[in-house]
């Protein structure tokens, strides 16, 4: 991505290195963070199918305590890393400032970013959740040793790929801007957890579709991507469906269970937002196909 030589966000929270008190709140996870935490689980032992089951409809509850204490040392090596996302939510910024001018304004989220475990609106959590959302406080959480993992255990590198998750979770800001999520919780609600999942899938398949809708813009008017970017983005989402996770850890997949969608589904509407620019594109709810 060419980004060296963009704006930054004045609206990043940069909490590395110190130690977060809290403890015994719980979390309702979206986005990234859940496929991460199944994966902590199953390599704990855990069926991930049962852990999926248990996030869907707005997550699973997690408890966390931690003492607090002195900042320690940022690792030097994340700096250009936290220079990097930066760039990515300025960026998204601009986007949704754009889009949605007309449709009540673009109230914009606050990055923060923490090393190990946080507090939040949403409860204390660790970083094995990965990033998340949290409509409490409008805030998205990230843990930069995330990118690692998303490099060696889901098998997506790149910095475009980086972008694609902090886009995500922006897109759920979206969502809680617009009433999505309210609208989307308060169904499920009455619903098995069969139907309760697929409704998580639409919510996250939109959010990839918004992450699409900001990729789209960043290319054709900043001109931020480079040859191989889109590939990235694509394979990133491809990586977090909820049947090659399944299948990757050796067990049955189980359509009844997913809570974010397909691989193909994943990748079929970030590149739907990327092809269009528009965000009335993105009516998962409303689409027979996902």
């Amino acid at each position: 991505m060419r980004w060296e030589n963009r704006q930054r966000s004045q609206n990043v929270d940069d909490r590395r290195g110190r130690a977060s008190a809290g403890g015994g709140r719980s979390l309702k996870l979206g986005g990234v963070g859940a496929i991460l935490f199944a994966l902590v689980a199953l390599a704990l032992g855990a069926d991930p199918a049962q852990v999926l089951q248990m996030l869907g409809g707005g997550g699973g509850e997690v408890t966390s305590s931690e003492a607090s204490g002195p900042p320690a040392p940022r690792p030097a090596e994340e700096d250009r890393l936290a220079d990097f996302v930066s760039v990515v939510l300025a960026d998204t910024e601009t986007t949704w400032q754009d889009l949605l001018a007309d449709r009540g304004g673009y109230v914009e989220p606050t990055l923060v970013l923490f090393t190990d475990s946080v507090s939040s609106a949403c409860g204390h959590q660790s970083a094995a959740v990965g990033p998340f959302y949290c409509p409490g406080d409008q805030q998205v959480y990230l843990d930069l040793g995330f990118f690692a993992e998303l490099d060696t255990r889901f098998g997506a590198p790149g910095d475009f790929a980086q972008a694609y998750v902090v886009a995500h979770e922006v897109g759920h800001h979206v969502q809680h801007i617009l009433g999505t999520t309210r609208d989307v919780r308060r169904q499920q609600e009455s619903l098995n957890p069969t139907a309760a999942n697929d409704l998580s899938v639409r919510l996250e398949l939109q959010a990839d579709c918004y992450a699409g809708v900001w990729a789209h813009f960043a290319d054709r008017s900043r001109s931020m991507l480079e040859p191989g970017d889109l590939e990235e983005g694509l394979r990133a989402a491809a990586s977090v469906g909820d049947d090659t996770l399944q299948r990757n850890a050796g067990r049955r997949v189980q359509p009844d269970s997913f809570t974010h969608g397909t691989s193909d589904q994943r990748v079929r509407w970030f590149r739907l937002g990327y092809q269009t620019g528009d965000m009335d594109q993105c009516d998962t709810f409303s689409s027979r196909r996902l």
